[in-house]
C-alpha cells in the first residue's frame, strides 16, 4: 500500500459528517473510563480469573489451585477486579465466594471470545 493510499491528500472537509460525529461521539471522560476498563481486561491473570468465574462462583483457595497461583496473588487480582466493579463476593461461613459482578461482564467476555474465534 503506497503512502497516498493511507493519507488523505484531499482538501475537502465533510462538514455534515464532522457535525454528525461531534454530536454522536462518546465523551472523552467516558472514553477514558473505557480505556481503564480495557486495561483491566488486558491482564492475562485477571482474564483467567474472570473466565473461571464465568463458569462458577469460587473462593480464593479454589481459584489459586485452579490457576496454580498463590492465594495472595489471586487476592490481589480479585481486589483490582472488585475495585473496578467486575467481580463481587459474598460470605458463606468463613469463606468469601467470588462471582462476576453482573451480566455485562459476562457479555464482554463472551463477545471477546466470539470475536477471536471468528
Amino acid at each position: 500500500m503506497g503512502k497516498s493510499e493511507v493519507n488523505c491528500d484531499c482538501a475537502a472537509i465533510h462538514e455534515d459528517i464532522l457535525k454528525y460525529v461531534r454530536d454522536e461521539i462518546v465523551p472523552d471522560s467516558d472514553l477514558t473510563s473505557m480505556s481503564k476498563l480495557f486495561k483491566i481486561f488486558g491482564d492475562g491473570t485477571r482474564i483467567r480469573i474472570m473466565s473461571a468465574l464465568n463458569c462458577h462462583e469460587m473462593c480464593v483457595c479454589d481459584i489459586a489451585v485452579l490457576l496454580d497461583m498463590t492465594k495472595s496473588a489471586v487476592s490481589h487480582q480479585l481486589k483490582v477486579l472488585r475495585d473496578n466493579n467486575l467481580v463481587k463476593f459474598q460470605k458463606k461461613g468463613k469463606h468469601a465466594y467470588y462471582s462476576l459482578a453482573d451480566d455485562h461482564v459476562r457479555e464482554i467476555l463472551d463477545v471477546a471470545l466470539e470475536h477471536i474465534n471468528e
